[in-house]
């Protein structure tokens, strides 16, 4: 075979850039928009401490991506290597934002703390959260491939898919009918393009953006008032990160309360980078497994240490970006525009241009994409955990449902009469709704989704002892508050820590482990 050297970029590199950068444009999009709206972060700390954060972790992971494909080809003698594809990763922002930082903003005002203390306390505590799934991911890279064996798939990607069905896909989805004329537009052509092979001239997501603005330009979804515009346009300047050491100090206390949301998402974060790098070996780029799934998790340490409550991951897509003649141009191009977009404030101006209905199409097909990958990827008898773990994260979802619409309806406003309380649950099950259920599973969804689906695996497979194991940890989990146990706060309902608060799901796993263990006798005892 003829040596040939790699180069910086080559002409393919600019349609993968297009691609790529458009994944990321739509994350930071995604990122004011949940920031802004649902946490009501100001400005201030949007465009001087989170996006300088952001930018830098997308700068430093996607150039070091790049320079392992061009070493990797140099030592190769290969000028066709594909550098892996990088960016924040949506699951973990829809889960810290909803799971992590919105609680903890509830639970802070909720106890009587102003507005811009709760807020920091959010940030803080996302801040932590991302720290330490930076540091699962960089750990994890020595212990990737046990940890692959050991759990079984349809636990991991069943759990994943509860959270991107319910908060990504199905949260979008109910956008996208309230914007009709934008959103299903913009998803007729995600559809076409991604799943049904149409070649375009540009890259399908790029037109199905464009259509998107056009229309939301024609239909009035785009601010018009000269507020906004100047608000936005007064955030461009440089806006230098800094090492937020004193915040994450600060946010130290939020740890161990959310690492039942923490532990999972990082795990989440290292077998799906497993499974992308396994997806690029399948398309001719083999990638060592521990410097790829350093640079990951250093990137997230990165993002945390300067602002980013949002880690970082290896995206999927490898395959694709190679095939239209992508290869290291396309990943330091993405990392070198989106840090200056992010240090320069340009996008709450991009914000007003393009608005998130036109690009929620393309999340809400990450979202459905997750979920399919948690059928076929798994063996078909597993189906039935895959289901059973795709519950706990659609039960979350509904409970954070219910509770805004109490909270718009008025409740936690102030009063006893109007507080969370008891009453909630009283009036809600004469219409058949259990909600004493949906914050029990709310509480630690992502832990017991894992625990559930892994049950059933090993009791597909008739290995009852283990299924009987993992009752039994779900039982102590559920003893000490980690999953199950919650409470009523003035406006929310949060987890609930400490020995024996949630007895009652224990005695319930316990029951489950001695039914498990006495199939397993029994299934000894019928063996010949």
């Amino acid at each position: 075979m003829t040596q040939s050297t790699p180069r910086w970029f080559v002409k393919g590199d600019l349609d993968g850039w297009l691609g790529l950068g458009l994944d990321n444009l739509i994350q930071l999009l995604l990122i004011l928009s949940l920031c802004g709206g649902v946490l009501g972060y100001p400005e201030e700390l949007l465009f001087g401490k989170i996006l300088p954060g952001v930018g830098i972790s997308l700068l430093v992971g996607n150039l070091a991506y790049a320079v392992q494909a061009y070493q990797l080809g140099q030592r190769e003698g290969r000028s066709d290597r594909t550098a892996l594809p990088y960016g924040i990763n949506t699951v973990s922002l829809f889960a810290f934002i909803f799971l992590v930082m919105l609680p903890v903003k509830l639970a802070a005002r909720s106890s009587g703390l102003d507005e811009a203390s709760a807020v920091q306390l959010s940030w803080e505590a996302g801040l932590m959260a991302c720290l330490g799934s930076g540091l699962l991911e960089a750990g994890g890279a020595f212990v990737a491939d046990a940890l692959r064996r050991w759990l079984p798939r349809a636990a991991l990607l069943s759990t994943l898919a509860g959270i991107a069905l319910g908060y990504i896909s199905l949260g979008f989805l109910l956008q996208t009918y309230a914007q009709p004329v934008v959103g299903l537009s913009v998803l007729a052509v995600i559809l076409v393009t991604y799943y049904g092979g149409v070649r375009l001239p540009l890259p399908g997501g790029l037109v199905a953006v464009l259509l998107g603005v056009a229309l939301a330009w024609a239909t009035g979804l785009i601010p018009s008032d000269a507020a906004s515009w100047r608000a936005s346009v007064q955030q461009i300047g440089w806006h230098l990160p800094q090492l937020e050491l004193a915040a994450l100090w600060h946010g130290r206390s939020q740890l161990l309360p959310w690492l039942g949301v923490i532990v999972p998402m990082g795990l989440f974060n290292i077998l799906g980078s497993l499974q992308n790098l396994e997806s690029a070996e399948a398309a001719g780029d083999r990638y060592p497994a521990r410097s790829s799934l350093l640079i990951n998790g250093l990137g997230t340490i990165t993002a945390a240490a300067l602002g980013s409550c949002f880690p970082t991951t290896i995206y999927i897509g490898h395959p694709g970006w190679k095939a239209m003649g992508a290869r290291i141009g396309y990943s330091w191009l993405n990392g070198l525009v989106m840090a200056l977009g992010c240090l320069f404030g340009l996008f709450g101006v991009v914000g007003q241009l393009v608005p998130i209905e036109a690009g929620m199409a393309i999340v809400l097909y990450i979202g459905v994409v997750i979920t399919a990958q948690s059928f076929q990827a798994t063996p078909e008898r597993h189906g039935p955990a895959v289901v059973l773990g795709l519950m706990p994260g659609l039960a979350g979802w509904g409970a954070t449902l219910l509770k805004a619409g109490l909270r718009t309806a008025g409740a936690g406003a102030g009063g006893s009469e109007q507080n969370f309380g008891p009453w909630i649950l009283s009036s809600l099950e004469q219409s058949d709704i259990w909600a004493a259920g949906l914050f029990a599973l709310e509480q630690g969804q992502i832990i017991s989704a894992m625990l559930l689906a892994a049950m059933l695996v090993f009791v597909i497979e008739r290995q009852f002892l283990r299924a009987a194991l993992l009752a039994a940890i779900a039982a102590g989990a559920a003893w000490l508050g980690l999953i199950h146990a919650w409470q009523f706060t003035a406006s929310d309902t949060v987890l609930q820590l400490g020995w024996g608060v949630g007895a009652p799901w224990a005695m319930g796993y316990g029951v489950m482990a001695l039914v498990f263990s006495s199939a397993a006798a029994l299934r000894a005892r019928q063996s010949p």
